[in-house]
């Protein structure tokens, strides 16, 4: 008879994900997630697989937790050049906690590709996703008159995801949101 799992596998998966943000893929040993999650490594193995389960567990919590929640205040803000500013502005606070922990997918894809296809997908949904979500929000604007049209809604949304995931890096250098943030005025001139 299978023995029953003896912990919380969502709590699990939600302080792996801290650890992994922290530190890094490479930097996290089985040992450091065992330990952190209180866990033993047979029922990490018997729960995730091996630490790269673990590790895209972690990552699609990120995605349905903190993207999903950032994506949601942007399609609930009536104005979207407030709704975009406070989107980018709040990425760069949470980037920069932490001594600048940055961004836990932006950070994935800078230390994983290209030996890890898994991270690579789930990743691009997570940027497919935001650049769809900005591109409605920017569309409904620019039919209601807010921004400008000399730039498809779409070209825009592209822009505004590349200049985040900048925004992202950049936060790991400079971990300094008083830094960071004067770029999101420069960034939203885009608009105009």
């Amino acid at each position: 008879m299978a023995r029953t799992r003896e912990f919380d596998t969502e709590a699990a998966v939600s302080r792996a994900m801290e650890l992994f943000w922290t530190r890094g893929y490479e930097a996290t040993s089985v040992r450091d997630l065992t330990q952190h999650l209180g866990i033993g490594q047979g029922s990490l193995y018997a729960a995730f697989g091996d630490k790269d389960g673990l590790y895209r567990a972690a990552l699609e919590h990120y995605r349905t937790t903190l993207a999903t929640a950032a994506l949601r205040d942007l399609e609930e803000g009536t104005d979207a050049r407030a709704a975009i500013r406070t989107l980018l502005t709040e990425r760069i606070r949470i980037a920069v906690g932490h001594g600048g922990q940055g961004c836990l997918a932006v950070n994935a894809v800078c230390e994983r590709l290209p030996q890890d296809a898994a991270t690579r997908r789930t990743v691009r949904d997570m940027q497919d996703a935001s650049r769809e979500a900005l591109t409605e929000v920017l569309q409904a604007a620019m039919e209601r008159g807010e921004i400008t049209t000399r730039h498809a809604p779409h070209t825009l949304a592209a822009f505004l995801v590349t200049f985040l995931n900048g925004l992202l890096v950049s936060s790991k250098i400079t971990p300094d949101a008083s830094t960071l943030e004067p770029l999101v005025d420069v960034a939203l001139t885009a608009l105009d």
